[in-house]
């Protein structure tokens, strides 16, 4: 491995679901329990995943301000800063998006990216993106925080310089991004399922871009009962392959190819 963090062709990409439009907001004081979610997402889910995201902040670095929040990681010979926020789901560090990371890093030989065209659905801090140099996509309101981690983290080490774009999970996908010009070599996916109204959307996504020559990577933290059915959904519409499962932290990663 180079002293880049990887040396893939990228052209990001990010979510533009429906929900809110607004940034991450400037620096200020916020108090526990302000963790946005999406919209649709049942106040019972809502809770537990802001309480998830509460205790990702214990692992912060200490700051003044409540909401905003620095972690450091490790991986390719690499330090990586990553700037997190409690203003939205999309904006913290969810345990997928680690074990993927450290997957992808044991598994180098097994997984090559080297000069490959990657693409990350749902890329949330950019922590997976930073890590293989790839392409990353996610929701309006974490862009700015997306945008700030990946030019921190990435500028100056990387073979291609990482991009982000909109993206809408479901049909429109197959007009804005054509599969005869948005072709990709993988697909990485971390924390994008939970207790929302979209995941028929995401599978479409999903299956639009997971084209016969593409591998498909999914990390994702079991939590609801609506995450399994979706993982049945899942097997059902690819060939797939269960890599790793870590049970302390509820996390699996799939592999899958398109069936033919």
């Amino acid at each position: 491995m180079t002293a880049e963090i990887s040396g893939l062709h990228i052209m990001m990409e990010m979510e533009e679901e429906k929900c809110t439009e607004n940034a991450v907001k400037n620096e200020s004081v916020k108090q526990p329990g302000s963790v946005k979610p999406p919209p649709n997402i049942i106040e019972e889910d809502s809770k537990h995943m802001e309480r998830e995201a509460l205790n990702r902040r214990n692992d912060w670095e200490p700051s003044a301000f409540y909401s905003l929040g620095k972690e450091t990681f490790f991986f390719t010979g690499q330090e990586i800063s990553i700037r997190e926020s409690l203003d939205s789901y999309g904006a913290v560090i969810w345990p997928g998006a680690v074990a993927l990371c450290q997957y992808l890093e044991k598994n180098r030989e097994q997984i090559d990216l080297m000069d490959k065209a990657v693409l990350e659905l749902g890329a949330g801090t950019g922590l997976v993106s930073i890590v293989t140099s790839l392409l990353a996509t996610d929701l309006p309101d974490v862009l700015n925080n997306l945008n700030f981690n990946l030019s921190r983290n990435t500028r100056g080490r990387c073979r291609y310089t990482p991009q982000v774009a909109a993206l809408t999970w479901g049909q429109d996908v197959l007009r804005h991004f054509p599969s005869t010009v948005y072709r990709y070599d993988y697909v990485l996916c971390a924390d994008v399922v939970y207790h929302h109204d979209f995941l028929e959307d995401l599978l479409i996504t999903m299956k639009h871009f997971c084209k016969p020559g593409t591998t498909l990577l999914w990390a994702n933290k079991v939590r609801f009962q609506s995450d399994l059915c979706f993982t049945e959904n899942f097997k059902n519409a690819f060939n797939t392959t269960l890599l790793l499962e870590i049970p302390h932290e509820e996390v699996r990663i799939y592999q899958a190819t398109a069936k033919k």
